[in-house]
């Protein structure tokens, strides 16, 4: 018997880009992509992870999304590109396979937060807070003071949970045990071949060893099946001007920084 959704789309194989650091544009165009997959019911998707990481819940949100696209019988095999890590990693452990460059930039398995304590600044502008809160806690890791014991207890509390989220996630989707994982999850970094001797990534080869892989699983033919991309980012006209692409990343990673300033992030900042 040929079950319907096979007649359907037999000869498709999905393929979805996760590039640059996972924020809520991406989660959106990501999350957005994966429901088209769905709905074409594509028996094989190859995610593409080219990202240093990012934001924790927008992370976790692609995660669920691709687990729910492999309960519906879809095959999800990730390739990692020039940089997977942090919260990429997260992001890729969700597949059924994952492969990799061998010299992929991968791990950096860890959570990180970051504050600005400006005090020192601030006080030789002549510029003075003044707070009012409703809890002791309530200004917590507030520019113009530096953190108190109790407040980086807390902090390093908020740290060690997302940090045990993290690992559960990779012992799970890597088939390890969390001791083993713990083991190399302490914010360093491995390539490709590296990742491959700790369980990390199955296999070491380029995208398109990752599409033969894909359609294996999904029974679809190695040579014939071409991906169709989901959810390409738009590309906008300034970037087509030289020298103009480097300074507006430049300038989306300082907005970055700036935005992401007291957030708990799973992301690679060498």
């Amino acid at each position: 018997m040929v079950w319907p959704w096979r007649r359907k789309s037999r000869r498709r194989m999905a393929r979805i880009c996760v590039e640059g650091p996972i924020a809520a544009g991406t989660r959106d165009r990501v999350l957005k992509a994966l429901r088209q997959v769905e709905e074409r019911e594509c028996p094989a998707l190859l995610l593409r992870v080219d990202s240093p990481g990012g934001t924790v819940g927008d992370s976790q949100e692609i995660h669920a999304a691709i687990l729910r696209l492999r309960k519906k019988g879809c095959h999800v095999v990730a390739h990692f590109g020039n940089i997977s890590a942090s919260g990429g990693v997260y992001v890729g452990v969700a597949a059924e396979k994952v492969v990799a460059n061998p010299g992929t930039i991968t791990g950096s398995i860890g959570v990180i937060l970051r504050g600005n304590n400006l005090s020192r600044l601030l006080e030789r502008v002549g510029i003075r807070f003044e707070t009012v809160k409703s809890g002791l806690y309530k200004d917590i890791l507030s520019p113009d003071r530096a953190l108190t014991d109790d407040e980086r207890r807390l902090l390093q509390e908020l740290i060690d949970s997302s940090y045990d989220q993290f690992v559960s996630a990779v012992a799970e989707g890597r088939g390890l045990s969390a001791e083993a994982v713990r083991a190399f999850a302490d914010g360093r970094v491995f390539s490709g071949a590296q990742a491959l001797e700790l369980g990390l990534v199955d296999e070491l080869g380029d995208e398109d060893h990752a599409r033969r892989l894909a359609a294996r699983l999904a029974g679809l033919d190695e040579d014939d099946t071409r991906p169709i991309t989901f959810g390409k980012q738009k590309r906008r006209f300034a970037g087509l001007i030289p020298g103009r692409s480097l300074l507006t990343d430049l300038q989306g990673s300082l907005s970055l920084d700036l935005a992401w300033s007291g957030q708990v992030l799973w992301l690679y900042r060498p």
